[in-house]
């Protein structure tokens, strides 16, 4: 997270925002969603990205038009980030895939 960003994403109004937008889109990752899929979503994503020149426009950050709800996989997939998947073998150790 960039530093311009913290105080907002922290602040009530971000909060209450992201668990509405979740809420009204029925807690399901959008994308998965569109494809077939029911997947969690775990991240509100902004659309059009935040930024030093717009963190303070709400048209920008508080908007449910620029929002989205991501799964992590989906997530890290926007923003070319790798998701770490675990498994677990027939004796209970653990393994990255």
């Amino acid at each position: 997270m960039q530093d311009f960003a913290k105080q907002f994403y922290k602040s009530k109004a971000w909060k209450k925002c992201r668990e509405s937008y979740a809420a009204s889109v029925g807690g399901l990752c959008e994308r998965c969603l569109a494809r077939g899929f029911y997947t969690p979503g775990e991240i509100v994503h902004h659309k059009i990205y935040i930024n030093s020149n717009n963190i303070s426009e709400p048209s920008i950050t508080l908007n449910f038009d620029n929002l989205e709800l991501l799964c992590r996989k989906c997530h890290g997939d926007e923003h070319k980030q790798s998701v770490k998947r675990f498994s677990v073998d027939e004796l209970g150790r653990v393994k990255a895939e």
